[in-house]
């Protein structure tokens, strides 16, 4: 039980590393493409068409079967939940606060997964509850650090992130039960499923309010390349966080891969020559001693 407990902190720590890099990726391919909620919708589109793709060739290969029943209605809740929340948060990252928003939204994603564990699977105990706290206490050190050259998040992109975290809770709790009892690659196909249709439609309502002339998105040679690097990065912590899930409790898995802020926010500072402050380098501290309460 103990190696476990310690691979499944290991792969959800594995997992926070490539989404931090995936929402990054995201955020940028946006921000290329115009920063509107339209050309959030198309990023998400080709990397998840690309995601897809990918996993469905994978499945084919190794002959895993189609989801069914409760599985599959979890796996597409997951993607809805996942489209929707990933059109918020890029469109919030691409404004400029990014720090804000990967806070907010990794708080979210963090508490309502481990709840959901807590009612089911009972508690996790004294020590690793202190340490979900601690853990959410460096979120919020990383990622909402002051930075002089960062701008100030406006009241909508505030709910942008809160709408995002949300979600993303929501996703890792519905993934987690779409993959109980089954293997870890069609859960996700199936989940992108449900975030291509939901994003379909709402790029199809967008279009159709839109006025004549006006520019939707910008896609260009960086915006497909920005999406294809979301698409492996994204795509690769999802099997990884599943996997995670499936070897230990949600709320540990779902906990520390919440620390992906923490992730976007090093890109960033490294891609956009904005050094970490002070703040986020005790983020950064608390972080690790949270992974070591946690992990106990």
């Amino acid at each position: 039980m103990e190696m476990l407990v310690h691979g499944n902190a290991l792969m959800a720590l594995a997992a926070a590393v490539l989404w931090g890099g995936g929402d990054f990726s995201g955020g940028m391919g946006v921000k290329h493409a115009g920063g509107s909620m339209g050309a959030a919708l198309r990023v998400i589109l080709l990397s998840h068409c690309l995601s897809f793709s990918v996993l469905v060739l994978i499945a084919w290969v190794r002959g895993d079967a189609f989801l069914h029943g409760a599985a599959l209605v979890w796996g597409l809740v997951a993607g809805v939940t996942a489209g929707v929340a990933l059109a918020c948060f890029y469109i919030a990252l691409s404004r400029g606060a990014m720090g804000a928003s990967a806070a907010l939204s990794g708080l979210l994603a963090a508490a309502i997964p481990a709840a959901f564990s807590a009612s089911e699977e009972g508690s996790p105990g004294v020590l690793r509850v202190v340490g979900f706290l601690v853990a959410g206490m460096a979120i919020w050190l990383i990622a909402a650090g002051e930075n002089a050259e960062a701008k100030p998040a406006e009241r909508s992109t505030v709910w942008l992130a809160v709408i995002a975290g949300v979600g993303f809770g929501i996703y890792f709790t519905a993934l987690k039960l779409a993959a109980a009892k089954t293997g870890v690659v069609w859960p996700l196909a199936t989940c992108r499923i449900g975030s291509l249709t939901v994003c379909s439609v709402m790029l199809a309502g967008i279009s159709l309010r839109a006025k004549k002339g006006e520019v939707q998105a910008r896609m260009s040679r960086p915006v497909a390349v920005w999406a294809v690097a979301t698409a492996l990065l994204d795509t690769s912590g999802n099997l990884l966080y599943i996997e995670a899930t499936r070897a230990g409790r949600l709320d540990v898995a779902a906990v520390l891969a919440s620390l992906y802020p923490a992730s976007t926010i090093l890109l960033a500072a490294w891609t956009l020559r904005e050094r970490p402050t002070r703040r986020q380098g005790w983020g950064m501290a608390v972080a690790a001693a949270a992974v070591v309460m946690i992990t106990l």
